[in-house]
């Protein structure tokens, strides 16, 4: 097993990671009867899209010598309704100055393997994914 789930009333989860006891919790979000004081479990999916990407990333990162130490990704969720559901996630790299100038080919890798990673691969192909990399949009930032 992987985890549990406890319903603690009030539209609130406890989650607890089993193999390193690690807790969070969820909360509904405003605009489904909840307070939105904790994370809802659709920020949950889209929020793990982005440390999906950035994980194997640095997977990938660390077998070419390079440290992504900073990266930031600010993660948009969109809900769409009838059924009520995650219509599109939208993400925005922001690239520390230390790693803007990589080579082409080296941003072209790490952003391959970001989008390759296993949880975009897991999402319904009706969830329109978004990217903007930022610094890295254009593979030659310097040029």
């Amino acid at each position: 097993m992987t985890s549990t789930v406890v319903y603690n009333s009030e539209l609130r989860t406890t989650c607890t990671h089993l193999r390193s006891g690690s807790e969070f919790e969820t909360d509904a979000p405003t605009d489904n009867n909840g307070k939105g004081e904790r994370f809802s479990p659709t920020d949950l999916m889209a929020t793990s899209l982005a440390t999906c990407m950035i994980t194997v990333m640095g997977i990938k990162a660390r077998s070419m010598n390079i440290e992504l130490d900073g990266i930031k990704i600010n993660v948009e969720k969109i809900m769409k309704a009838e059924p009520r559901r995650v219509g599109g996630i939208h993400l925005f790299f922001h690239i520390p100055e230390s790693l803007q100038h990589l080579e082409e080919k080296s941003i072209h890798i790490l952003k391959q393997t970001g989008i390759n990673c296993p949880v975009q691969f897991s999402l319904h192909p009706d969830i329109e994914v978004n990217i903007d990399w930022g610094n890295w949009e254009k593979e030659n930032p310097s040029g």
